[in-house]
């Protein structure tokens, strides 16, 4: 895992060029470049990932959570060196897992942060582990939280979004919706995965679901984690605080209707 984010290789690079364009200058101009380079660099990342998708179906793990066709062993990304400049040329980088791990989710999640590059979210699982959270960059993986720690135990995302108002995205899923039913919460900050809460009681999936029966919501007070309780029969939110995750129940659960109408706030 890497520490530095990409703004500081970016302001790395910048520092570099600005100074070789020094050579022979006023100092005048010197100070104004070094004034400039002690700021916060705020500029966009120099490469943006725009398209994620999993590639290379595999049965190698064979857990089937989500279905038969839920695995995979590897992860593509499209690349946009220069985003706002307009005349950058995309490309591809194929991420590939060893034979002891798979990609165990749905889709790939692109995430962006203010204070962070653009990363892409999976759940990726060990052959003997079970699943982890992980992100990836371009260059590789980035993040990860620790493997539950044994083969076909899962975990279900939910929401990679600034919960708390701090400028760091907040990274929400149930840990093992099936056993455990337990909502974490992890935060990314210089490059590394902390856990800040957890809440049991909570689930978001069923074993053989092709979808996860979760999301996240604004109606005006703040984001809030939708889920479902333990036992499926009520609607859940759940908010970030300074003392932890607090929980309210919002309605009945009616499996007809699902949470559109909650994630929607309609009603509620």
């Amino acid at each position: 895992m890497r520490k530095g984010t990409k703004a500081q290789r970016l302001r790395s690079h910048l520092s570099r060029g600005f100074l070789h364009c020094l050579r022979g200058t006023s100092l005048a101009l010197t100070a104004i470049v070094a004034n400039f380079l002690a700021a916060p660099v705020s500029a966009t990342p120099p490469d943006v990932i725009v398209k994620a998708e999993f590639s290379e179906p595999t049965q190698r793990y064979g857990h089937a959570v989500l279905g038969p066709n839920a695995e995979w062993g590897a992860l593509v990304l499209t690349v946009d060196p220069c985003l706002d400049c307009g005349d950058g040329r995309p490309y591809e980088v194929t991420i590939r897992l060893p034979e002891s791990r798979v990609f165990e989710d749905l889709a790939p999640r692109i995430v962006q942060g203010d204070e962070t590059p653009t990363l892409v979210m999976v759940v990726e699982s060990s052959q003997t582990e079970g699943a982890r959270l992980a992100l990836y960059d371009e260059q590789g993986l980035y993040a990860a939280t620790p493997f539950i720690g044994r083969r076909y135990r899962w975990l279900a995302p939910i929401s990679a979004q600034d919960l708390n108002g701090d400028g760091w995205p907040e990274f929400a899923y149930i840990d093992r919706p099936h056993l455990a039913k337990t909502l974490r919460i992890w935060t990314l900050k210089e490059g590394e995965l902390r856990q800040v809460a957890s809440k049991a009681g909570l689930t978001n999936h069923k074993i053989g679901q092709d979808f996860i029966t979760s999301g996240l919501r604004d109606c005006g007070n703040g984001p809030e984690i939708i889920t479902v309780n333990a036992d499926w029969s009520k609607v859940m939110s759940s908010r970030l605080t300074e003392s932890g995750i607090v929980t309210q129940e919002l309605r009945p659960l009616d499996p007809d209707v699902g949470l559109g109408p909650v994630l929607a706030c309609e009603g509620s």
